[in-house]
């Protein structure tokens, strides 16, 4: 009988944090197992999942008294990453395992089910980069998480399928061969699942939505129904710029935490575009929980996040948006710590201009009154709406003639390579991924300079239009956009035009008219 320890994580918000295993066995009159260190109850109950694939593996514990302890003592123990280290611990412990390895050496990670196998695990890419920062040789968890957590570089992964396998390695670690995962195909295109060639029309609105990914701008469409919105708002991933390596091992971390990679998925290479439901809560789209996971808003980090039907949202919901849409990343407080998820996305919105949607509409009438208008529409606040870089309103189609007669549109990957060739201009500029809508009040007065003709249009426009400090900053921002789109080192008049024009007359008064 010995004092047994290994080495596991437990996984907080978006990181994962190292657990010492300590397994301590003595001679009993029956079989004992008992676990302390602030265990939940998936922990708890982790005892009969060991004992169990423990004896339907072949090995025989006998009687026993064994207690598991899960350091630190005051961190709260949660999920059932720890029944694969606790169950070579009891072996070890017990003489059942004779290792020739340090297992304080290794991570080890894994759920058993009753016949010894090991269950798919979330998080596997965070467990490895947690691997590799502490020095460790290698990382022991599931066979079919071993490709995922092989993307880091410079730590053996060795998958492994069952219990048996598991002790096989303990003893002959020299028999197995790390994992290598390889990502030569990182980057390759995939046919959209709508192209903008596919949308009639709208030229002024698919204009909108090149700045918007150009310049990673956040925008909103206000429209009546069926003109085209969320077609658009769909079609949008298939002109945004690729993904380099380093983004896309963030999105599939915070994916591999969240639970949401198939078994098949080992590298997300395309930009996520969440859209949830309007009955989401506010802990949904921005995180929460007793122990925090990501919400909507870090599931579309690097991507898109899409509202359809924004005043339909609760306002409340609405309003936590301020503040991740500001600084690009969300803090959630808990009595145990505080926890901090990335949200850099472009925020992306739908609303139609009344409740029933035709208001303005040329052929069909409005039926709300005036004060359901006036509801619906301040449902969003100003300072919400003052974080939105691009408003613009996009109008009906109402004849099939008129679908006859539109110029053949553009395919996405021209417009993709427009906001390619505008994204690298910024790279080269900021000598970094920072985009436009990024830029700082120091990096305004630094990049974003003007001819004194376009001073006078945009003092003009902020005297006849009233808009906030913020507002004026924004202009400065897509307009930035424009001239690099245009290849321009300067910012020109017609390109602070264009951007005043964005700004977009109905949802602009509107926002005027509730300060006033």
């Amino acid at each position: 009988m010995a004092l047994s320890r290994l080495q596991c994580v437990s996984l907080i918000g978006l990181e994962a944090v190292l657990i010492e295993v300590e397994v301590d066995v003595a001679t009993s009159d029956k079989l004992t197992l008992v676990i302390v260190g602030l265990p939940d109850t998936a922990v708890r109950e982790s005892k009969d999942r060991v004992l169990t694939a423990v004896k339907n593996s072949g090995f025989t514990l006998g009687s026993i008294y064994s207690t598991v302890n899960l350091a630190p003592g005051d961190l709260k123990k949660e999920g059932v990453l720890y029944d694969l280290p606790i169950a070579l611990g009891l072996m070890r412990s017990s003489g059942l395992l004779k290792e020739h390895i340090n297992l304080t050496d290794y991570l080890i990670v894994g759920e058993l089910s009753l016949s010894g196998h090991l269950r798919p695990l979330a998080g596997a890419l965070a467990i490895a980069m947690l691997a590799r920062a502490q020095g460790k040789k290698g990382v022991l968890l599931p066979a079919c998480n071993a490709d995922e957590a092989a993307l880091v570089q410079d730590i053996d992964i060795y998958g492994i399928a069952d219990l048996q396998e598991a002790a096989q390695f303990v003893r002959e670690p020299a028999k197995f061969t790390p994992t290598k995962t390889k990502i030569d195909a990182f980057g390759n295109a995939q046919e959209p699942l709508v192209d903008f060639s596919a949308i009639k029309g709208q030229l002024h609105a698919k204009r909108s939505f090149e700045i918007a990914a150009a310049g990673g701008h956040n925008l909103i469409m206000s429209g009546p129904p069926g003109c085209g919105k969320t077609l658009m708002a769909k079609a949008l991933p298939s002109i945004m710029p690729p993904m380099n390596i380093q983004e896309a091992l963030e999105v599939t971390r915070i994916h591999s935490i969240a639970g949401l990679l198939s078994e098949k998925q080992t590298l997300l290479t395309q930009r996520p575009f969440r859209k949830p439901h309007h009955t989401i809560s506010y802990a949904g789209l921005i995180g929460g929980g007793s122990n925090p996971r990501p919400g909507e808003i870090s599931l579309a980090h690097h991507g898109i996040l899409f509202l359809d039907e924004l005043p339909e949202f609760s306002r409340s919901v609405l309003e936590v948006l301020r503040q991740p849409l500001e600084d690009r990343k969300v803090t959630i407080s808990r009595a145990h710590g505080n926890f901090t998820f990335p949200t850099n996305i472009m925020f992306v919105a739908a609303m139609n201009p009344c409740p029933c949607g035709y208001l303005g509409h040329p052929d069909k009438a409005c039926k709300d009154s005036p004060l359901q208008i006036q509801r619906y529409q301040n449902k969003l606040s100003g300072p919400l709406l003052d974080r939105i870089d691009i408003k613009v309103d996009v109008d009906s189609i109402t004849r099939y003639s008129d679908l006859l007669q539109q110029p053949p549109s553009e395919s996405s990957n021209k417009i993709q390579q427009r906001v390619i060739n505008a994204r690298q201009v910024q790279h080269q500029r900021f000598q970094s991924s920072k985009t436009n809508a990024e830029l700082s009040a120091a990096d305004l007065k630094l990049h974003c300079t003007l001819k004194s003709s376009g001073w006078r249009l945009l003092q003009n426009a902020m005297d006849a239009m009233h808009f906030s400090a913020r507002a004026c900053d924004r202009i400065l921002r897509v307009a930035r956009t424009i001239a690099d789109l245009a290849l321009y080192q300067e910012i020109q008049d017609e390109h602070i035009l264009e951007s005043l024009g964005l700004m977009n007359a109905s949802l602009t008064a509107n926002q005027t008219k509730s300060r006033g």
